[in-house]
């Protein structure tokens, strides 16, 4: 009998151990939402609940070459690359996206606290390399709206826009910018999608409770799974907000650190 199969996304990012997010986080979540996962590994964190420890960075070639085997064998419908610690990363996934450029690009923009605690991780130079390589690429960029407004304050957001620094993605190449967790006004939050010809969307958010580890990791891979069925991008975006809003209900504390989202089918 014939089953169908469902959309796949590629998923280019790190390994995390603890299941708060990262790989092996999102190929639950996108299973759970109806979607199989495939994934390059771009780094390997030391961590737990708590916090990241370490970051020890993978060979750019072998990135390289995980990725064009499974690009090779499979129709692959999105890819969600990101967060990055290397600019070799970003530069050797610039060029697989520039090779594969019919196939969506959802970048993830983070920062973990410590990934870039030593002298091999530079900052800069890897926000630089976003910047100049990924995003005139990317179909949508999604970054927390206060690490993007904190980047802007450090002098890595070039070309500041008057507005909203959002506009600065925008204006290296980026289809689309959605800023998670903003403060629109005094007491409201949302996320907000930005676009071409100042297009503007936003939709609700409560700040959660307590704190939990990956908060927009539920939303972005929803996100990521509607980009691999072809959904338009305003489109994908409204409804990945009606599924994290649904599994952002689920959360469990496993460790001593943060409480993370139970991503195992209800």
């Amino acid at each position: 009998m014939h089953v169908a199969s469902p959309p796949i996304v590629l998923v280019i990012g790190p390994f995390d151990p603890s299941g708060s997010g990262g790989l092996p986080a999102d190929a639950v979540t996108c299973a759970t939402l109806g979607a199989h996962t495939i994934s390059s590994v771009t780094s390997l964190h030391v961590q737990d609940t708590a916090a990241i420890e370490d970051v020890h960075d993978i060979a750019p070639e072998l990135i390289d070459d995980q990725a064009r085997c499974l690009l090779e064998d499979m129709p692959v419908g999105a890819i969600k690359a990101g967060p990055f610690y290397s600019a070799d990363a970003v530069r050797t996934v610039a060029q697989i996206a520039a090779d594969y450029s019919d196939v969506p690009l959802l970048l993830h923009l983070a920062a973990p606290s410590r990934a870039f605690s030593d002298d091999d991780h530079n900052l800069e130079e890897v926000v630089s390399s976003l910047f100049e390589l990924l995003l005139p690429q990317t179909d949508v960029v999604v970054i927390d709206d206060s690490l993007l407004a904190h980047w802007q304050t450090e002098g890595l957001v070039p070309g500041g826009a008057p507005t909203h620094p959002a506009a600065a993605l925008l204006n290296f190449g980026a289809q689309w910018v959605m800023t998670t967790n903003a403060q629109i006004r005094p007491g409201q939050w949302a996320h907000v999608l930005r676009g071409p010809d100042k297009q503007m969307f936003h939709w609700p958010w409560q700040p959660p409770a307590i704190r939990v580890f990956n908060h927009d990791g539920p939303l972005i891979c929803a996100l990521a799974v509607e980009l691999a069925k072809g959904t338009e991008a305003v489109v994908a975006a409204e409804r990945a907000v009606e599924q994290a809003s649904q599994l952002g209900t689920r959360i469990f504390r496993p460790g001593m650190g943060a409480s993370i989202f139970n991503r195992t089918p209800s």
